[in-house]
């Protein structure tokens, strides 16, 4: 066994593999750019090693300087974590010629696998059902507008080299083929350094699920089950789970027994997905294999009892795998969020910045043990104080929760989701909690194309349903009690001047455009109960109980006897002296005051913001990659303007109505902050 290894990557995956490592006595070697320098996979490793600037293409893409770094500390391995160097094979091969151990597959399995066009053309020859497409590189783009006219419409067009939703779109009609075609091709060539790309059929209401294998040096192949991975926005997996709730038995078998099939076809040794596309009737075929340790491999982990990269890491020493296929385990339902840096309500753009508050929901579940499940359990390589930079993925935390069946298992992530304390950036929690709400998601009945379908106007705070409103103002009456009374309990007022309790409020929600909701509220204590008060709104009462402090963002306790996780915070963007409340991904903003205030609250006027309609301005903090406009030049409503890069992805600006440029006011390359001016119209 090793007794040194490095971890080429950053953020949470690297922290997961120091979890393992740890467990098992090997030390560990961080590898860090300069905009990491104070991460969490730094402080946790033994050592750590400076690789270069912020871009990852002089960091954590290089290399040189990883197998520098491996020698100068003497580690003997080198585990890839997903993304970056994970899936390179000539980063693999490199390795092994340097006599350094990659704790992957061989680079022969990588280089069969990686290259999407030669691996269908593998799993066809393996037996493994495929998909109708053509499966060589396309040069122009009208050559792919021409081929999928020939293949009918919906087709996928896909970087050879692509993954984790870069370098791949849907196209319904030649102008979305032609522009689709345009920018796999960029994408690709920034993100893989590989612009070849191809097209297939796109199968309609298809479901996306993925069979986990595992593989030695000794021939031996076994799939641990199949995690359902249908819940994805624009390609991106939100939502993973296993097992799935929609394949039988017989289809879990077959699309387990085809995996093995093909990891045994590229003499696959270490942890692989063979990840399947799935028609209504269970008809299934081959997406792809990722030839690497998943994002969401702690689902298969709580099912199985497995730890997945303590089985890389021995599978890479040369050992036998421990279990045959009879010995894999199936217990209970896992579920896994994936918390990102992204705003829901500005249709999920990119949001960077400080963690001014990082708090995790209670974890009873660990990285790297799989004696305590059936619980809850967070995968993060942030820390409060933190910072989330522009240069990588957005990706903040991954929430995993395992229980009984799938109703406890979304009952458990939805109230832990409600403990998950996250400001300073924004996040997709809300939208979360409402996924987790929907009819259609708790019924298992949905496919890849079901964000898109629910959401596809984009997300708004409407779209998350409470079930029941009225629970949000009487906790900020709650809250604002307790306040209340702590305040009348401080001595040396000034006698007529002391501050009076009372038991009638108003709580104003503090709604758009002013568009304010006001709702009457009773406050009543409960005799000798610190902590505890009845609390009557739109007739319905709320005996709510708490021992949480006021100054706690996070307020635990009962209402009507039955235990509540929710969150409350004071002073708001609209309003400093407002309470936001936060429960089942439903956030309000209230102002919680005497009846005769919220009167005079009412005859308030309202200001409508400034008109910034002339302005094109930076949605999101980012890289200005291209400004396609010019001094005097007419621009149509909906011609492309700008090209921001943010987290990985490039982000297109379109003009919203017609006009004449009168200005550009930022240059290309510029690093832009939120709301910045780049473009002003006559």
């Amino acid at each position: 066994m090793f007794t040194k290894i490095l971890i080429a990557n950053r953020g949470e995956i690297a922290c997961r593999v120091i979890a393992t490592a740890q467990k098992m006595g090997i030390q560990t070697v961080a590898v860090y750019s300069e905009a990491d320098k104070e991460a969490r996979h730094v402080q946790l490793a033994d050592e750590a090693v400076l690789i270069g600037p912020a871009a990852s293409r002089e960091s954590y893409l290089v290399a040189d300087k990883i197998i520098a770094a491996a020698k100068a500390t003497g580690a003997q391995a080198i585990h890839p974590g997903y993304g970056f160097l994970s899936e390179n094979a000539e980063f693999a091969k490199r390795c092994e010629d340097e006599g350094i151990a990659f704790i992957g597959p061989r680079h022969f399995s990588i280089a069969a696998m990686g290259d999407k066009i030669e691996s269908k053309k593998l799993a066809g020859a393996a037996g493994v059902n495929c998909i109708p497409g053509v499966n060589d590189a396309i040069e122009t783009a009208e050559k792919a507008v021409e081929i999928a006219k020939g293949i009918g419409y919906p087709v996928m067009i896909k970087a050879s080299a692509g993954g984790g939703g870069k370098g791949l779109r849907v196209a319904f009609n030649d102008k979305e083929a032609f522009e689709g075609f345009t920018s796999c091709r960029n994408e690709a060539r920034n993100s893989f350094g590989d612009d070849r790309v191809f097209i297939e059929k796109f199968v309609e209401e298809p479901r996306h699920i993925e069979i986990q294998v595992l593989g030695d040096s000794h021939g031996n192949v076994v799939y641990l089950n199949e995690r359902e991975c249908s819940i994805q926005r624009r390609h991106q997996k939100v939502i993973e789970e296993a097992p799935s709730p929609f394949i039988s038995e017989a289809t879990r078998k077959a699309m387990g027994e085809q995996a093995v099939q093909l990891a045994k076809a590229v003499k696959y040794q270490s942890a692989g997905t063979v990840e399947f596309v799935v028609g209504k009737d269970q008809s299934f075929y081959f997406l792809e294999m990722n030839t690497r340790l998943q994002v969401e491999h702690p689902v298969t982990e709580a099912i199985t009892g497995l730890d997945l990269v303590e089985m890389m890491i021995r599978v890479a020493a040369g050992e036998q795998l421990p279990i045959a296929q009879k010995d894999v385990q199936r217990n209970g339902w896992a579920i896994e969020c994936r918390i990102n840096a992204e705003d829901p309500f500005r249709n999920f753009l990119p949001s960077t910045g400080r963690l001014v508050r990082f708090q995790t929901p209670k974890q009873t579940m660990f990285q790297a043990n799989t004696a305590d499940l059936f619980g809850v359990r967070v995968d993060t390589g942030v820390q409060d104080g933190g910072e989330i930079p522009m240069f990588y993925d957005s990706m903040i935390a991954k929430l995993i929760v395992h229980g009984q069946d799938r109703n406890d298992a979304i009952a458990k992530m939805r109230e832990a989701l409600n403990g998950f304390v996250i400001r300073g950036i924004s996040s997709n929690i809300p939208f979360q909690a409402a996924l987790l709400a929907h009819p259609r998601f708790v019924s298992g009945d949905f496919n890849t194309g079901f964000i898109a379908e629910q959401y596809g106007k984009g997300f708004r705070a409407e779209d998350v349903p409470h079930d029941d409103h009225d629970f949000l103002a009487a906790l900020a009456a709650f809250v604002r009690r307790k306040s209340r009374e702590r305040a009348a309990g401080l001595s040396g007022q000034l006698p007529g001047y002391d501050v009076q309790v009372g038991q009638d409020y108003a709580v104003v929600e503090l709604g758009k455009a002013g568009n304010n909701r006001y709702v009457p509220v009773h406050v009543d204590e409960i005799a000798g109960k610190h902590g505890e008060a009845q609390i009557t709104v739109n007739g319905k009462t709320y005996a709510i109980a708490s021992n949480s402090r006021l100054n706690d963002i996070r307020i635990a306790g009962t209402c009507n006897g039955k235990p509540f996780m929710a969150q409350v915070e004071r002073g708001t963007v609209k309003n400093p002296l407002a309470l936001q409340v936060q429960h089942n991904g439903t956030r309000i903003e209230a102002l919680v005051m005497s009846p005769r205030m919220a009167e005079l609250h009412k005859l308030m006027p309202f200001k409508a913001p400034p008109d910034l309609s002339r302005f094109v301005l930076s949605p999101m903090p980012g890289l200005l990659v291209d400004v396609a406009v010019t001094v005097g030049q007419k621009v149509q409503a909906g011609e492309r303007v700008a090209v921001i890069e943010a987290m990985k992805m490039e982000n297109v600006l379109f003009a919203a109505a017609d006009g004449v440029v009168k200005q550009v006011v930022a240059a290309k390359g510029e690093s832009l902050t939120v709301d910045q001016m780049i473009v002003e119209f006559e």
